[in-house]
């Protein structure tokens, strides 16, 4: 009887054993084998992007709710950009906002009448529901989509229709660069992690198209817009329509955007668990795109990029637990453990400092890496309970 008991308890600690390798891979996957078979196949199937200086008929849309702050500043931004100004419309549809916000672009279109126009989405119906509306209104061939508290460099639009000189390219994506005067740290984590999410995406570029954009610089042929219902996040159901519709969604470093960062750990966290949920219902809306059949490369990339990354938190814990129970079996399992108690010591140390002005953002990736993996446990449980949102507060930054 007890050499059964030990021969059950070695079993046990085998697959113990083998679940820790199996969950260590995963992640091992997820953040740098992806990344690296992208790099490799890019090297073989290189699609590059034929860009030319095109010159095409373009409406910047700008779904806004309570922005009286920025919202100046901001379409000014747009109205002057280095662009044929004959080529260049914009629209703002205001949200139901209860601010200053209306008046303010009213005055705005009576001064650029002819090239900005104003319209009020009542009752409050949510971002999605205002572009849905705007696109009606537009004339442009491209429609590009800006955030209502963000600022393009002075050539982003000429530099993002440019890849429209391609035929197969449907949507284009500019780079994110997030501003923190203050240099508060939970920006600084963000930025690092952009700094990733780039990479990645110059690497998709040239191998077929890109699986997320971040919203705020994006352009799109306005033949494959597709009419979005209110709960749908646009900057991920529009791109995945696109790529439906068999064009490519590819991204433009050189179209710039800057956008301040948030600066509040605990308004980060909500942004992404916001961003993360709405993400997680887009898989399920667009789940056809993961077959691989109809969509070879495209269904590996949505798997790895997107459908892992979310749930990349279920093999962490799986490496943490693991590791915990065969710690003693032999000191690799040792040396990962301390290494792992390492990791997530300095994520909580990172919780500490990132209120500190001027904290280096390798010293703030270990928590900036949790808070991403927490908020995106906190989004299934949400998606699993069929929670969803359809509204949004204005962004604030630092």
């Amino acid at each position: 009887m007890w050499e059964n008991q030990c021969h059950a308890g070695k079993g046990q600690q085998v697959l113990v054993e083998i679940g820790f390798w199996i969950c260590l891979g995963l992640v091992i996957y997820i953040y740098a084998g992806y990344p690296m078979a992208v790099f490799l196949l890019a090297r073989f199937i290189n699609r590059d992007v034929r860009k030319a200086d095109i010159e095409p008929k373009v409406t910047v849309l700008i779904a806004a709710f309570n922005e009286e702050r920025e919202i100046e500043r901001m379409v000014l931004n747009k109205l002057s950009q280095d662009y044929p100004s004959g080529c260049l419309e914009v629209i703002v549809i205001s949200d139901g906002s209860t601010d200053r916000t209306d008046a303010i672009v009213e005055d705005l279109a009576r001064r650029y009448e002819g090239r900005l126009r104003f319209q009020r989405q009542e009752p409050r119906q949510g971002k999605t529901q205002a572009l849905n509306k705007a696109v009606i209104l537009a004339t442009g061939d491209i429609l590009v989509f800006a955030d209502a508290n963000s600022i393009y460099s002075p050539d982003a639009i000429r530099r993002l229709v440019r890849g429209f000189a391609d035929p197969s390219v449907g949507y284009v994506t500019g780079q994110m660069i997030y501003m923190s005067p203050d240099g508060f740290g939970i920006a600084e984590g963000s930025g690092a992690y952009m700094r990733y999410e780039n990479l990645l995406r110059i690497l998709e570029t040239r191998l077929n198209s890109i699986v997320g954009v971040d919203g705020g610089i994006d352009a799109v042929r306005r033949e494959l817009y597709v009419p979005m219902r209110p709960d749908q996040l646009p900057d991920f159901v529009l791109p995945l329509s696109v790529v439906e519709q068999h064009k490519r969604v590819v991204y433009e470093p050189e179209a710039l955007l800057y956008e301040p960062a948030l600066s509040v750990a605990a308004d980060e966290f909500r942004m992404r668990v916001r961003v993360s949920l709405r993400a997680l219902w887009a898989l399920q809306d667009k789940r056809s795109l993961l077959n691989p059949f109809h969509y070879p490369l495209f269904a590996w990339q949505l798997l790895s990029h997107k459908v892992l990354r979310y749930g990349a938190f279920i093999p962490l814990i799986g490496v943490l637990v693991c590791n915990g129970l065969v710690v003693g079996n032999h000191p690799l399992y040792l040396g990962f453990f301390v290494m792992q108690f390492a990791f997530y010591t300095c994520a909580a140390l990172g919780h500490l400092l990132s209120r500190l002005p001027a904290v280096p953002s390798k010293m703030l990736a270990p928590y900036y890496f949790f808070l991403l993996n927490v908020a995106c446990a906190v989004a299934l449980w949400k998606f699993i309970n069929r929670q969803k949102m359809v509204l949004w507060k204005p962004r604030v930054g630092n």
